[in-house]
C-alpha cells in the first residue's frame, strides 16, 4: 500500500506493461481494419514496440485484438505496404516490425499546411486535457517503480540527435505517463493523439526547445514521484501547450495556401484524424 492509502501493485516495469498492454487490447468495432493497423503502427512510430520485434502469431494476435484471422491479415497486409511491418516464410518466420525512415522534412511541412491554426490549437487544448490528467491521475496511483520508463524515456530523448527519433520518444513519454495512471482509456488516447501531431513535432523538436522539454519532464516525474497531482497535471498541461504553440508559429510563418475549414462533423474532438485513415503519409 502506497502511502496516502494507495494501492500497491508491485512496482517494477509496470509503466511499460500497461502501455504494450493497451496496444493489444480489443480494438473497437468500427472499421476493424482500419483501427488494427492505426494501433500497431501508432505503436511502433512511438518506439511501444521495437525495432525487429516479432509480433504474436496471427492466431494469438487476433484473439488479443478480438478480430477475425481474416480482418488480422488484411491489417498485416495493410502494414506491410506501408513499410512498418515485414513478414518472413518458413522456419523462424512471422510478421516483424520495421521502423520507418525519418520523414522528410518537405513532407512533414506540406502535412502542416493541411491543418489550420484552429485545428491545431482545439488539438492542443486536447492533448493538454488529456496528459494533464493522466499527470494528475499517475500522482495518485502509481508506484516509484512505474517511474522507471518515464526516467528511462527522458534520458533517451535528451540525447537523440535526429528529428524523427525526438518525435517518437516525446510522444512515447506522455503514453508512459498515462499508462503509469493505470488507465487503458488515457493510454489509447495518447497513442491516437501522437498518430496527428507525433511527426510534426520533429519540425520544432530543436535542441534549444529540447533542453527545455526535457527539464519539464523531470519536472512531471518529480511532482508523480512527490504525489503533487495538480502540480503535476500543471507541468503537464504547459508542456504540452508550449510544444503545440511552436507548431502554430511554425504555421503562420509557412508560406502557401490556408487549409480549408473543415465541417463541425469532421472538427469534433479528435475525431477526423486520430479515427480517420491518415496512414498514408508513410
Amino acid at each position: 500500500m502506497r502511502p496516502n492509502g494507495k494501492p500497491d501493485d508491485g512496482g517494477g516495469a509496470a509503466g511499460a506493461g500497461t502501455a504494450r498492454r493497451a496496444v493489444f487490447t480489443p480494438v473497437d468495432t468500427r472499421a476493424r481494419v482500419d483501427t488494427v493497423v492505426r494501433r500497431i503502427a501508432d505503436a511502433i512510430e512511438l518506439g511501444l514496440l521495437a525495432d525487429g520485434e516479432q509480433l504474436p502469431g496471427e492466431t494469438e494476435l487476433a484473439g488479443q485484438l478480438g478480430v477475425s484471422t481474416v480482418t488480422l491479415r488484411e491489417a498485416l497486409m495493410a502494414l506491410r505496404q506501408q513499410g512498418l511491418v515485414t513478414t518472413r516464410r518458413g522456419r523462424g518466420g512471422g510478421s516483424f516490425v520495421t521502423l520507418p525512415d525519418n520523414p522528410p522534412e518537405e513532407r512533414l511541412r506540406a502535412r502542416l499546411a493541411d491543418w489550420s491554426t484552429e485545428e491545431l490549437r482545439d488539438l492542443g487544448d486536447h492533448w493538454a486535457a488529456v496528459s494533464g490528467a493522466a499527470a494528475l491521475l499517475a500522482a495518485r496511483r502509481t508506484q516509484p517503480g512505474d517511474l522507471r520508463p518515464l526516467t528511462r524515456t527522458v534520458e533517451e530523448l535528451t540525447a537523440a540527435e535526429d528529428p524523427a527519433s525526438r518525435g517518437r520518444l516525446y510522444g512515447r513519454f506522455h503514453v508512459e505517463l498515462a499508462a503509469a495512471a493505470q488507465s487503458a482509456r488515457l493510454t489509447r488516447e495518447e497513442i491516437a493523439l501522437q498518430t496527428d501531431l507525433g511527426a510534426l513535432l520533429c519540425l520544432v523538436l530543436d535542441p534549444a526547445h529540447l533542453a527545455v522539454l526535457s527539464d519539464r519532464h523531470r519536472a512531471v516525474i518529480s511532482a508523480v514521484q512527490d504525489e503533487a497531482d495538480e502540480r503535476a497535471r500543471t507541468l503537464a498541461e504547459t508542456c504540452v501547450r508550449e510544444s503545440v504553440e511552436r507548431l502554430i508559429a511554425l504555421r503562420l510563418a509557412a508560406p502557401g495556401r490556408a487549409a480549408e475549414p473543415r465541417s463541425q462533423e469532421d472538427t469534433h474532438g479528435q475525431e477526423h484524424r486520430a479515427r480517420g485513415p491518415r496512414r498514408g503519409h508513410h
